[in-house]
């Protein structure tokens, strides 16, 4: 069976690790939680585990290049591990969606989003995206200083983080046109 690959979006470091732009670092920590081990391992710029989800074998990685750069990673942990750009769900943080609402896409631009910015330059744009809202800035606020905070509410993160790894492992064991009847319904 072909490898998957869930791939969170996020800045490394313990400065990082509570801003809105971390969610999908967050996503893939429960993921890695559930399947009984921590990211560790260095490979391609990344921090990165093997998991089974149902039997289907699942890489997780967390990019270390800093969120601008996340494509790099993903183009090597590609080539190393020769996955299809189809094969990868990236999980990441969306402004233009309200706070806590999760949706599925597969493919499209990367609307504004560095990170998907710089996948889709070196990757390509035909991956799924698990996108979690976290709301957009207050008027005359810096985008970019805004996703670059704290989450107001620590439980709130850990919330969606767990909701949105509902929906990975739903979509990993029955597809995304399963997956997106079932959850944005």
């Amino acid at each position: 069976m072909d490898l998957r690959m869930i791939v969170g979006l996020g800045n490394p470091g313990r400065k990082y690790q509570k801003h809105r732009h971390n969610i999908g670092f967050l996503v893939v920590d429960e993921l890695a939680k559930r399947a009984g081990m921590r990211l560790r391992h260095r490979s391609c710029k990344s921090l990165v585990g093997k998991a089974e989800m149902g039997g289907i074998p699942v890489l997780l990685a967390k990019p270390q290049t800093f969120m601008n750069r996340s494509g790099e990673a993903l183009a090597s942990l590609m080539g190393k591990d020769k996955v299809h750009i189809g094969s990868v769900i990236v999980v990441h943080d969306d402004i233009d969606l309200e706070r806590g609402r999760i949706k599925i896409k597969k493919g499209g631009g990367h609307g504004g989003h560095n990170g998907l910015r710089s996948i889709i330059e070196i990757c390509g744009a035909d991956f799924v995206r698990i996108r979690i809202g976290i709301g957009r800035p207050e008027a005359g606020e810096d985008p970019a200083d805004y996703v670059l905070r704290n989450f107001p509410d620590p439980a709130e993160s850990r919330k969606w983080a767990e909701k949105a790894a509902d929906i990975m492992e739903y979509l990993v064991l029955h597809g995304m046109t399963e997956a997106m009847n079932h959850f944005h319904s």
